[in-house]
């Protein structure tokens, strides 16, 4: 079994195929699905990283004030590294949801870009915006004017995470500024 994490609605439902499924420590729920196809029946969505599962909320699920759940089930299909998917997933324990700022979420965003954005004048900003030395609007509209390599870098991009090259859960734990602490069960 892997350790994985799983957001839920403060109510503890997600929705699963036509239904919504209800957590809590010690259920299980197993897809209904034949396949392997994430964001269908097939599988069970959850996250390798409890930080990954907050960044990349608004993305995937958009819980507004989501619970955090630490699981256990088998990978049977990966988005890359950004979301997975399971046949079975078990929720153990309700774990503290870790706290990410507007800042961290950009700085997150700015190093995913910094994989694969190969433009020197973006690349410059963004280094300048990471170290703080420049967070200036003008410095960011001269970034904006940049827009091409931003969409030139979103298909390198998926082309490298496509490779599986790209570290995730390194750049989400860099953006937090340290590694994350162990998840702690709620009381």
């Amino acid at each position: 079994m892997t350790t994985l994490y799983k957001l839920t609605r403060q109510d503890n439902t997600t929705n699963g195929g036509n239904t919504s499924l209800i957590w809590g420590a010690g259920v299980s729920h197993t897809a209904t699905g034949q396949g392997t196809r994430l964001c269908s029946a097939d599988v069970i969505h959850a996250y390798t990283h409890p930080l990954l599962a907050v960044l990349l909320n608004p993305i995937h699920a958009n819980y507004e004030n989501p619970r955090l759940w630490r699981c256990e089930g088998e990978i049977v299909a990966d988005d890359h590294g950004l979301k997975v998917g399971v046949k079975t997933l078990t929720t153990i324990e309700e774990i503290t949801l870790p706290v990410v700022t507007t800042e961290q979420r950009v700085k997150f965003a700015i190093l995913c870009a910094k994989q694969v954005c190969k433009d020197p004048k973006w690349n410059e900003w963004a280094d300048k915006w990471l170290s703080g030395e420049d967070r200036s609007e003008e410095a960011a509209a001269e970034a904006a004017a940049v827009a091409e390599a931003a969409w030139a870098a979103w298909a390198a991009w998926a082309a490298e995470v496509g490779a599986g090259e790209i570290d995730l859960i390194a750049l989400a734990e860099q953006a937090a500024n340290s590694p994350s602490p162990a998840p702690q069960p709620i009381p």
